[in-house]
């Protein structure tokens, strides 16, 4: 009996290294991963407000009005589509004829606003270009109706699975996520009584106080946090384990080739080499309109100006739709633009590639939020911010068991490496949301018509990033706090009266208007602001550091 006692202890004290020293390397990227990831979830707001010039598109749609019978048709009409599919046609063919796919959205959702069209650049980058819907004529960076160029609310998305880093960034995560399932199961078995832990707190108990609210908002988004891990890693399994489909391809440059057409573009086909001019789209789009019933997104054409070219139409996923199904794929019909034959019909919800695409779309959609409407936004984003706070209480907590000792893990320079732990977490718990506000203050300051302006975007958010980092590393520690948290709290508390001075956008004129998702960033800002705010307060009443030592009883 006592044997088998003192297994349990050896084997939970293993447990608690694993969790501690796992949990501690990966907690600073985790952070920033969580974080991102948590406001990915509201990257089309993000993006809107982001992007002020849709205030004259919806005053122009809003003065249009309905349109009554008898009236000539407006935007969204069949004879619109048609004369902005031939304007998007048209310049493609002048300015891009060599691009390998033209993809022109006609119309936004509500079927207006401006006549899009994306095309691979000679880097094989996905560029894009602005049409007026009146004339065809490319819209110019400077002009009163085009939209500054950002990344918006999608930079989260790409930090969030892959630090803005490509394939070797998706490996990290990857890595990260692998080791925050370790760390996951770890805690569960190093915490005996966790779930008492649970409802356990004690303020202004020192360590206590940071191990509570680690236990309470670890136990509270368990569940969500292992879903989230098993869901990113299932995503991008194949590129994790690539073995199943090499060996069924070929390992040689054009079978990878073959394999990512298979899973990205399946059954596109391959150019001919002989010339055909493009037939009208409209036709096509009609025709994959009432295929899969719903109105067109976008129509893609693949090898455009060649015999074998693929016109493909795809749809806009309705409200209710996106609400009440897990596979967030719209309908899509494909057509050969030679004949008009219809080469493949995908109605919503489907997916090309069979049960198992179906199931990888559908926990692709577990992890991305994208079905269940704003209701289950709100619980990603409330149970995110929740996992986020696990990791800085985590990352904190370290240094709590640890300030003040002269000796530790790593010998005589333990007193450095802890002094370079708690720099790490200012710049991870306090530097990333100031360079996440920074990067939305970049959005309205730096020039409309700037060249690289998205780039330059990026250049800030990485740039504060980088002196919260030195920042913290110069600094007193307790300065450091107060200076990051006092620094975010203005960020933030400032936001909206630098989007009312820059843009004449002010809350009481979105309020006016229904603009709910501009208004929700700002109020995102003013809370994320307050909590800074009472942050530094603390440390100011407290006059210490946020996380004074205590032994733990």
């Amino acid at each position: 009996m006592t044997t088998g006692r003192m297994a349990e202890g050896t084997f939970r004290q293993a447990m608690a290294w694993l969790h501690t020293w796992c949990g501690l390397w990966i907690s600073w990227l985790l952070f920033a991963v969580f974080l991102t990831g948590t406001l990915a979830v509201f990257d089309e707001p993000i993006t809107h407000w982001m992007s002020p010039e849709h205030r004259a598109e919806e005053a122009a749609a809003e003065a249009r009005g309905p349109q009554q019978p008898g009236q000539p048709e407006g935007p969204g009409s069949t004879s619109d589509r048609a004369q902005r599919l031939d304007w998007a046609v048209a310049y493609m063919a002048r300015h891009h004829p060599s691009a390998s796919m033209w993809e022109l959205w006609p119309a936004d959702a509500e079927g207006g606003g401006a006549l899009t069209v994306y095309w691979f650049d000679d880097k094989q980058q996905y560029a894009s270009a602005r049409l007026d819907p009146a004339s065809g004529r490319p819209l110019p960076a400077d002009s009163p109706d085009a939209h500054r160029a950002t990344s918006g609310g999608h930079h989260f998305v790409d930090f969030h699975y892959q630090l803005h880093a490509g394939s070797l960034g998706l490996w990290i995560v990857g890595i990260a996520a692998m080791a925050m399932l370790v760390a996951l199961v770890s805690g569960v078995i190093t915490h005996k009584r966790i779930f008492k832990d649970f409802f356990t707190f004690r303020p202004r108990k020192g360590q206590r106080s940071w191990l509570d609210a680690h236990n309470a908002v670890g136990v509270l988004t368990l569940p969500f946090q292992f879903m989230i891990a098993y869901t990113g890693l299932v995503i991008s399994g194949l590129t994790f384990m690539p073995a199943a489909g090499l060996l069924h391809f070929g390992t040689d440059s054009a079978s990878r080739q073959q394999l990512l057409t298979a899973l990205n573009n399946p059954g596109k086909p391959a150019p001919s080499g002989t010339a055909l001019p493009l037939p009208s789209l409209e036709p096509f789009a009609a025709r994959g309109e009432r295929l899969i019933g719903q109105p067109v997104r976008a129509v893609v054409i693949d090898h455009p100006g060649d015999a074998a070219a693929r016109i493909a139409v795809y749809g806009w996923n309705s409200e209710e739709e996106t609400r009440r199904r897990l596979s967030p794929t719209t309908g899509m019909a494909s057509f050969e633009a030679a004949s008009g034959r219809t080469l493949e019909v995908r109605q919503p919800g489907g997916v090309d590639g069979g049960t198992a695409s179906l199931a990888q779309s559908v926990l692709g959609s577990l992890h991305m939020a994208s079905y269940g409407g704003w209701t289950l936004k709100w619980l990603y984003f409330l149970a995110g911010m929740a996992g986020t706070a696990m990791m800085a209480t985590g990352a904190v907590l370290f240094m709590v068991k640890r300030r003040g000792r002269h000796a530790g893990a790593f010998g005589a320079a333990s007193s450095r490496v802890h002094g370079l732990i708690e720099s790490l977490n200012i710049a991870a718990i306090a530097g990333l949301p100031i360079a996440c506000i920074g990067f939305l203050w970049a959005n309205r300051l730096l020039p409309v018509a700037l060249d690289q302006r998205a780039a330059w975007e990026l250049r800030v958010f990485f740039g504060l990033w980088l002196i919260a980092l030195a920042h913290a590393l110069l600094r007193p520690r307790f300065q450091a706090w107060r200076e990051q948290l006092g620094a975010l709290a203005a960020l933030c508390l400032l936001l909206p009266a630098l989007d009312g001075l820059t843009t004449g956008d002010w809350p009481s004129a979105q309020l006016r208007r229904g603009d709910w998702e501009s208004l929700g960033v700002a109020a995102g800002a003013l809370i994320l602001g307050a909590g800074a705010a009472l942050a530094l307060r603390g440390l100011h009443r407290r006059g210490r550091a946020p996380a004074p030592p205590r032994a733990e009883p």
